[in-house]
């Protein structure tokens, strides 16, 4: 019961961050396993996403802001369909080396600093298929990037629930 409660707060405060200019509030979809699935917005501002918290960051003396996390969001309005996401909670290095490996597979990321956080979104948009792929079929997710100061970071992100979320955020968007 207290994960549960964990990982509700948890994803609050996501969603806080996630869309800070949004009119309308979040509604949750579900949660499933390590991954927890919302709306926001209506009509063509709505927006479907998938988000999950790190179990694992490195180096574990990084100053980090409660703001980490890897999203996956559907855009109907841009029509754009899993678009992931990935949230330092720090300043990151513009134009730094980013990445998110799943098992073999590594995809390289470019990063945008947007307030306090760096975030970091596919290079290679044609990438998207094969990188959500990977992510149903895989374990774990390893986001690497680097802060302003320098730091080498590194995230490992569970993918338990990442399929279960994904089709409850499709569903939601009619993607």
């Amino acid at each position: 019961m207290n994960r549960i409660l964990g990982l509700f707060t948890a994803a609050a405060l996501c969603v806080g961050a996630v869309l800070p200019a949004a009119a309308e509030p979040a509604n949750l979809l579900g949660v499933f396993g390590n991954w927890t699935a919302y709306t926001s917005g209506s009509g063509s501002s709505l927006t479907c996403y998938a988000l999950s918290k790190p179990r694992a960051t490195r180096p574990a003396t990084a100053k980090r802001g409660s703001t980490v996390y890897l999203m996956v969001s559907d855009w109907p309005g841009r029509k754009v369909k899993a678009e992931p996401q990935i949230v330092y909670g720090y300043q990151a290095k513009e134009g730094g080396a980013a990445a998110l490996g799943v098992g073999p597979d590594k995809f390289s990321f470019f990063i945008r600093n947007t307030g306090k956080d760096g975030s970091a979104w596919l290079q290679q948009l044609n990438d998207t298929p094969r990188l959500i792929s990977a992510m149903g079929g895989g374990v774990s997710a390893v986001a690497s990037g680097v802060s302003s100061k320098g730091t080498k970071t590194s995230d490992t992100y569970s993918l338990s629930g990442f399929n279960d979320a994904m089709v409850k955020v499709h569903a939601a968007c009619n993607m």
